[in-house]
């Protein structure tokens, strides 16, 4: 690396002081100007840039967050998984404080995202707890999972319902984008729904696929809790007539 506060900003990461990171990088655009930063962050290991994207922190502003450039980001925020965020909360809040931030092009920063190996699961996680909600927006152009008929069809996913493959411009007519600008994940489904649709049916399938996967589970969690359930019954000691009758006998004598 060409940059000593590359350099510094790595070991800082390394010692677990990510603010102190952040800083080394933010000192590099005072004092060389915003292009060079942005041009040493194509140096600067994505796992290290990652490290310092995650923390962000919605009450300040993070010029690392503010001049990442759609490649580099994508290029680290594949690499979340590694931190095993079940939630994925860490995920959502680093990409919404980048992509929608001022001046950006969100659908940039998804497409980039979506052309780096892992890129698609990245984006399942982001949506992975809406996953009813976007396949209801996709049916019925709504995220109200109540309108358009009974409950129970509109939660249901099944793949025989839709057909992928068809024509976007022959599914439901885009909505009024000002309703969805949540910067958050509906308005990235919005996105990918109706600027990035190749992108959107991958998504979707995947998340369809970890759905099923996920109600699979619990299926077979509900069956081995019947198991055990019957298998404890079985074991529970049963009222002995044997016994009965000595006690019977006992009291005739008395």
């Amino acid at each position: 690396m060409n940059y000593p506060a590359l350099i510094e900003a790595q070991s800082l990461v390394l010692a677990g002081d990510i603010a102190g990171a952040e800083h080394a990088l933010a000192n590099l655009a005072e004092t060389e100007g915003d292009k060079a930063l942005v041009a040493a962050l194509d140096e600067f290991p994505a796992k290290d840039l990652l490290a310092i994207i995650r923390e962000y922190d919605a009450s300040k502003e993070s010029l690392v967050n503010l001049l990442v450039t759609p490649e580099q980001f994508a290029q680290a925020v594949v690499l979340e998984r590694r931190y095993g965020d079940q939630t994925h909360e860490q995920l959502r809040g680093m990409i919404n404080s980048v992509i929608f931030r001022d001046g950006a092009d969100p659908a940039e920063f998804l497409y980039e995202i979506a052309e780096v190996d892992g890129g698609y699961d990245a984006l399942v996680d982001y949506l992975l707890d809406r996953t009813q909600m976007v396949e209801h927006f996709y049916r019925y152009a709504t995220f109200d999972l109540y309108e358009y008929g009974d409950e129970s069809k509109t939660r249901a996913i099944d793949d025989d319902l839709l057909n992928l493959t068809r024509d976007t411009e022959s599914l439901a007519s885009p909505l009024d984008m000002a309703n969805l600008e949540d910067h958050d994940w509906m308005q990235v489904t919005y996105i990918l729904r109706y600027e990035l649709p190749e992108i959107f049916r991958e998504v979707l399938m995947k998340l369809r696929a970890r759905y099923k996967a996920y109600q699979a589970s619990l299926a077979q969690d509900e069956l081995e809790g019947e198991g055990v359930a019957e298998e404890e019954e079985e074991e529970r000691p049963k009222n002995n007539d044997d016994g009965d009758d000595k006690d019977d006998d006992e009291e005739s004598a008395l």
